[in-house]
């Protein structure tokens, strides 16, 4: 199985980003559509992945010139191929090409020794996301280790 990654544009790609992110958060999280698709897709960076065989889009993450990285989303049938490897590398590139010092993820608290790891370090107070626990994890990006990032909302 082989697969595609490129940067999109919110505006060009949007069905296929879009379906992504409904089947992940919408019907498996339960996030409410409003709150999933806000205005700073726009203004974000995208990066999306499909499946050569199918030509179906499977992944997706996005990262804002601030350097938050949310949004990565692999369909479940997809999950153990380690695209969100993949989806991280390429929004590391941008981070790189945006000059970047520093990017930052939302973790569910569960997996914020695992960040911690992998050279993150916690930054700020836990605060709720929708509905969950989360906490604000950075990392400078020449520092990043390649890791796997779990969905991230």
């Amino acid at each position: 199985m082989s697969f595609s990654i490129c940067r999109v544009q919110w505006e060009i790609a949007a069905p296929l980003l879009q379906q992504i992110r409904e089947k992940v958060f919408i019907c498996e999280w339960r996030i409410p559509e409003k709150i999933e698709f806000d205005r700073r897709d726009q203004q974000a960076y995208h990066m999306l992945i499909c499946d050569d065989d199918s030509q179906e889009p499977v992944a997706t993450g996005r990262i804002l010139p601030s350097g938050e990285i949310s949004r990565i989303a692999v369909l479940i049938s997809h999950r153990k191929k380690s695209l969100d490897k993949l989806v991280l590398k390429g929004l590391l590139e941008i981070a790189n090409e945006l000059g970047l010092d520093e990017i930052f993820i939302n973790s569910p608290l569960e997996h914020v020794n695992y960040f911690i790891e992998h050279g993150f370090y916690i930054a700020g107070s836990v605060f709720m996301e929708v509905g969950m626990p989360r906490q604000r994890m950075a990392c400078k990006v020449k520092q990043v280790a390649l890791v796997k990032c779990y969905l991230t909302h």
